[in-house]
């Protein structure tokens, strides 16, 4: 049962989960690892004893981190999973055969490529804003972006 010093976690959920869990999902293709990853995240956040200052940036840090623990102790031989990584936009078209290659693409990529693309094609963050969350170069952060689009574009000719 939820105390009612405990509703800001409520209201954080629903203001930053969707995109940390499509975040994490797009870090590990994996639908159940992105789903525990993020509950992790606000299970540790409900766990502190006060109401902990948070923002998106601390939040997708976190998440960040999470991913590539959970990364670092699958096994490499997981099979893909059949569940998909992009979510239907309302008013689009629906193209099964494009949805389809982009995912494979997608899941193609090194984690890392896969998360630099996902925050800036889909989150819109600069490549500043996106080394300051990983805690990389600018220049490493351009070049992972350069070389996840460079084999996105191979991939789907």
């Amino acid at each position: 049962m939820t105390r009612p010093s405990d509703e800001w976690i409520g209201q954080v959920y629903d203001r930053y989960g969707a995109a940390l869990y499509r975040y994490a999902l797009m870090v590990l293709a994996d639908p159940a690892g992105a789903a525990d990853v993020v509950q992790t995240v606000f299970v540790a956040l409900l766990r502190r004893r006060s109401r902990p200052d948070v923002d998106a940036h601390y939040l997708r840090r976190a998440v960040r981190n999470e991913c590539f623990t959970a990364l670092r102790v699958r096994r490499r031989d997981v099979l893909a999973s059949a569940s998909p990584l992009l979510e239907t936009m309302e008013g689009q078209r629906e193209r099964p055969a494009e949805r389809l290659a982009l995912e494979q693409a997608l899941r193609e990529l090194p984690p890392e490529q896969r998360e630099v693309v996902h925050v800036k094609a889909f989150e819109g963050l600069t490549f500043q804003e996106i080394a300051d969350l990983i805690g990389e170069s600018i220049n490493t952060v351009a070049s992972r972006y350069r070389y996840g689009i460079e084999k996105l574009r191979a991939y789907l000719r």
